[in-house]
C-alpha cells in the first residue's frame, strides 16, 4: 500500500511540470491539461517519493515535476515492478472493485533525448532509470494524500507481442509494408496483444536499440522481426538479434527453415535467427508476406507452451 504525495502538470511540452492540488484522469487519454496526455501507452508517469528523496540528498534541491514526473507516490519500488502492474488510486474499500482511478503499468523507464533543466544543473536525472509510465483504465479525480493500492499482473493476461519491419525503402515510405500488419494480424487471432509496431531501416545499431527497449522497457513477450535475414550487406538483423539476446533458441529458426523449405529451395538461403532475452522471445521471419504467414502457421501452435515455461507459467515440456 502506497500515499499519493503530488500530482505535476505541464500544458506545454518542453517545460516543468508544476504540482497542482487535485487532477481529473480521462480513461485512455490521461491527465486533464497536461500536455504529455494522449492516446498512446504513456499517459502518466509515476516517480516513487523514496527515489526523489535519495538524490535530495546528494545536496541538489529538486521541486516536485522537476524530472517530469506527473504522480510522486511514496511506498513502491516501481522499477522493480512488472509491466502489467496496476494501481488503484483513491476509491472506497466498501467499492474496491469499481471506485478509484486505475492505471496499468505500461513502461519502465525511458530514453532521455532531449535532457531535463535537472540533468543540465547536477549531470544526472533519475526518471529515465527510475521512472515508470502507466495508461489509464478507469478514470477519475484524484487529490495528494489517497491510497494506492498496487494489484499484480493476472496470471492468465494474454501474452503481448510486437513486431518490427526492417526495410530501408519502407522507413523512406518507398514501399507499403505488407509483412508487419499482417503479423499484427496472425498473432491477435492467435489470442496474443500487439501493443507496438516498428517499422525501421535495415541499420543494426538501430535494431538492437529497439530490441533492447521493447524487451526491457516494454518487457512484451514475445517480439517478431521481418526482413534482414538475406545474404544482402544490409540484411543484419540475425547479427542484431544475436547481439542483444542472453540465450540462443535455435530450434525456432531451424523448424521455420525446415519447414520453408518443402515451399522453397531457397529457404536455405535465409540466416534468420532466434532468441531470448531476459523473458522476451525474439523470432526472425523472412521479408515476404507469403513466407511470414507459412511460417506463421507452422510456428504459433507451439509457441505458446515455450513463452509459458518462459514465464513460469507452465512446467514440465513432455506431454501426458
Amino acid at each position: 500500500m502506497g500515499k499519493l504525495i503530488a500530482i505535476c502538470i505541464s500544458e506545454k511540452k518542453g517545460t516543468q511540470k508544476v504540482p497542482v492540488e487535485s487532477a481529473v484522469l480521462r480513461e485512455d487519454h490521461g491527465i486533464e491539461g497536461d500536455a504529455h496526455a494522449g492516446n498512446w501507452h504513456r499517459q502518466v508517469s509515476l516517480l516513487g517519493l523514496e527515489k526523489i528523496e535519495a538524490f535530495r540528498a546528494r545536496g541538489a534541491e529538486v521541486d516536485f515535476g522537476a524530472f517530469g514526473e506527473n504522480l510522486i507516490i511514496e511506498g513502491f519500488d516501481f522499477r522493480n515492478l512488472p509491466v502489467g502492474t496496476r494501481f488503484r488510486i483513491g476509491g472506497t474499500k466498501a467499492d474496491a472493485a469499481n471506485s478509484g482511478v486505475l492505471l496499468e503499468m505500461t513502461q519502465i523507464g525511458k530514453e532521455c533525448h532531449t535532457h531535463c533543466a535537472i540533468y543540465h544543473l547536477v549531470g544526472d536525472c533519475i526518471m529515465p532509470r527510475e521512472g515508470v509510465f502507466a495508461k489509464v483504465l478507469r478514470g477519475g479525480e484524484i487529490r495528494p494524500g489517497d491510497e494506492v493500492i498496487e494489484i499484480p499482473p493476472a496470471k492468465d493476461r494474454p501474452f503481448t507481442a510486437a513486431w518490427i519491419t526492417l526495410s530501408d525503402k519502407g522507413a523512406r515510405g518507398e514501399r507499403v509494408d505488407e509483412s508487419g500488419p499482417l503479423i499484427g494480424q496472425m498473432v491477435t487471432e492467435d489470442g496474443y496483444e500487439v501493443i507496438e509496431e516498428v517499422l525501421i531501416p535495415d541499420d543494426r545499431q538501430t535494431i538492437e536499440k529497439e530490441l533492447i527497449r521493447l524487451a526491457d522497457q516494454r518487457q512484451v513477450n514475445v517480439i517478431f522481426t521481418t526482413g534482414g535475414t538475406g545474404f544482402a550487406p544490409r540484411d543484419v538483423t540475425p547479427e542484431a538479434t544475436e547481439a542483444v539476446c542472453d540465450r540462443m533458441a535455435p530450434g525456432i529458426a531451424e523448424a521455420i527453415r525446415a519447414y520453408s523449405m518443402t515451399k522453397t529451395p531457397r529457404a536455405m538461403l535465409s540466416r534468420a535467427a532466434s532468441g531470448i532475452r531476459g523473458q522476451t522471445l525474439i523470432i526472425n521471419l523472412p521479408g515476404s508476406p507469403k513466407a511470414v504467414r507459412e511460417s506463421l502457421e507452422f510456428v504459433l501452435p507451439s509457441l505458446r507452451h515455450g513463452l509459458e515455461i518462459l514465464l513460469g507459467r507452465a512446467g514440465e515440456c513432455a506431454r501426458k
